[in-house]
């Protein structure tokens, strides 16, 4: 038995980990999402978010043999990350050759329509995650004599526990987003980049689903591909990072 449950402890480091690596980029998406909000609105639209995306997390665990069949759901979440990202980036180049006096405001969403989409995009982002912990939670030994939803009690509480972590760890990690991209405005398209790259990150999923296969289904798994979503993330995320402070010197 002992050996059992630390097989457990391990497996579930090791979603807590991939779960953490999965919140980063999903976690900047969040941000940019609730950023036009007031402040107050802010915490609360992420705190909602939350809680929404706890409860869609724990039904997708029994309903996850019927989500995976639907690759519509990440291709309306692939669609709306790249249209968000490629409208922000039209509109501040085409602001940025317009005149101050001709500038039109731009309308935001309210409160309540950003907690949808939050809850919108985290359903996207879930499908594949928990793909994965689905993946590596069945290798684990049977514990207990009887199931939910269809999987062992013992696997499926490993998997609930790696995707509550997950999911507290995203909201927070949107949160400190937010401060960042408060305290230098000029991250935002850098932000709005990644949210386009994310969206590419998932029509990739989207590409590769069984029921499309127009890219080999093991393919968004591979080192190349994983390799690559990373190297760009970052590189992204760190020429935004020196021409934010090269404008910070310009406007000292």
């Amino acid at each position: 038995m002992e050996a059992i449950l630390l097989e457990y402890a391990w497996v579930l480091v090791v979603l807590i980990v991939l779960e953490g690596l999965l919140a980063a980029d999903n976690a900047v998406v969040m941000a940019v999402m609730v950023k036009h909000l007031p402040k107050e609105q802010q915490q609360k639209a992420l705190l909602y978010g939350l809680v929404g995306a706890f409860i869609f997390r724990f039904a997708a665990l029994f309903l996850i043999t019927i989500l995976v069949n639907f690759w519509q759901i990440q291709a309306i979440g692939a669609a709306y990350l790249l249209i968000m990202s490629g409208k922000h980036l039209y509109d501040t180049f085409k602001g940025n050759n317009e005149p101050d006096e001709i500038k039109e405001p731009k309308k935001k969403s309210g409160f309540w329509m950003t907690v949808v989409k939050v809850e919108l995009a985290d359903i996207a982002f879930a499908v594949d995650s928990i793909l994965a912990a689905v993946a590596i939670a069945v290798t684990l030994p049977a514990l207990g004599n009887f199931d939910i939803g269809g999987i062992n009690a013992g696997q499926f509480g490993v998997m609930f526990l790696g995707g509550l972590i997950g999911v507290i760890m995203m909201r927070f990690a949107a949160r400190w987003f937010v401060t960042v991209l408060e305290k230098f405005p000029s991250l935002e398209t850098a932000a709005f980049l990644i949210v386009g790259w994310v969206g590419v990150k998932l029509a990739v999923l989207t590409l590769a689903h069984d029921k499309l296969g127009i890219i080999p289904h093991d393919f968004p798994h591979s080192t190349v591909w994983k390799l690559t979503f990373w190297v760009v993330l970052i590189g992204i995320a760190l020429g935004g990072y020196l021409i934010g402070i090269k404008n910070q010197k310009k406007h000292a």
